[in-house]
């Protein structure tokens, strides 16, 4: 009896949370080395398939970096960062395509079979990420994209016909090629297109750590001002910096809550947004 109890508490504690966010847009930016793990991936998938049933609008924007890096292996290719930024050659250009149209129809299938509604939208073929070429503190880094604008509409109408839009962070340039966006940074703009309520960063980290691999250190809640510093401190370093950045531009574009959330944690969507527990880090202006 006293189990039953304890999960109607869970119920009626989430409850002032449902129609707070109820109609509301939260975007999620599921990182590409989840995918590889089923039991983590059907998780998340799951949580994301409860917010849209409870009315919650979700959108997610997801990588791909773990396959494309061992399609690059598969074809001589090495793979190649500056700041967490893949550098992008036309031969891994074609590679980052077709692995994340592969991944973005993978995941489509597998809410719908876990019994949601999604559909899989491509930032390029269907017209929702327009970007030129980005030259990374003044270098070339290959067919690396900077967006340029977002058109909000397919995932409008997707999100009207009660389907989760599942977005790949590939562009078109105005040259008519096809870009390389960084998933984080891609998810951030879609973001602040969609004047969402949140955006949450799943990561297979607990969030910002004081100290490297010290999960004890977790910082719980950062301002946008001491992010920064901590980037120049080289406390936040490698692929965090895009994410940090990510979430600090989608406050500067008007998003009203950002969150780094350890995917890895049973439920982590769940019991961020339906509850007060502290889940990751939290930035903040």
């Amino acid at each position: 009896m006293q189990g039953i109890i304890r999960k109607a508490d869970v119920l009626i504690e989430a409850l002032p949370y449902i129609k707070r966010f109820r109609g509301k847009t939260v975007v999620i930016k599921a990182g590409g080395s989840m995918m590889e793990d089923k039991k983590v991936i059907s998780g998340i998938f799951q949580d994301i398939i409860f917010m849209s049933l409870v009315g919650i609008k979700p959108v997610i924007v997801h990588g791909g970096g773990p396959r494309i890096t061992a399609r690059m292996k598969e074809s001589g290719l090495e793979a190649k960062f500056m700041d967490g930024l893949r550098v992008t050659d036309a031969r891994t250009m074609k590679i980052v395509d077709e692995t994340l149209d592969r991944t973005n129809k993978q995941i489509a299938i597998h809410i719908n079979e876990l019994g949601g509604k999604a559909k899989a939208l491509c930032g390029k073929r269907d017209g929702i990420i327009k970007a030129k070429k980005l030259l990374h503190n003044g270098k070339d880094i290959g067919f690396v994209g900077r967006i340029t604008s977002v058109n909000t509409r397919p995932i409008l109408k997707t999100l009207e016909a009660g389907a989760i839009p599942i977005i790949t962070p590939v562009a078109r340039g105005s040259d008519g090629k096809a870009y390389n966006i960084n998933a984080d940074l891609a998810a951030c703009d879609i973001a602040a297109a969609l004047k969402a309520e949140k955006f949450v960063l799943i990561t297979d980290t607990k969030g910002i750590l004081k100290v490297e691999g010290d999960e004890n250190t977790l910082i719980p809640t950062l301002r946008k001002k001491e992010a920064e510093g901590l980037i120049d401190k080289g406390v936040i370093r490698s692929g965090m910096i895009p994410k940090v950045k990510a979430v600090m531009s989608a406050l500067s574009k008007g998003v009203r809550k950002t969150h780094i959330v350890d995917g890895r944690l049973s439920h982590a969507i769940l019991l961020e947004i339906f509850t007060d527990r502290g889940i990751g880090t939290e930035i903040v202006k």
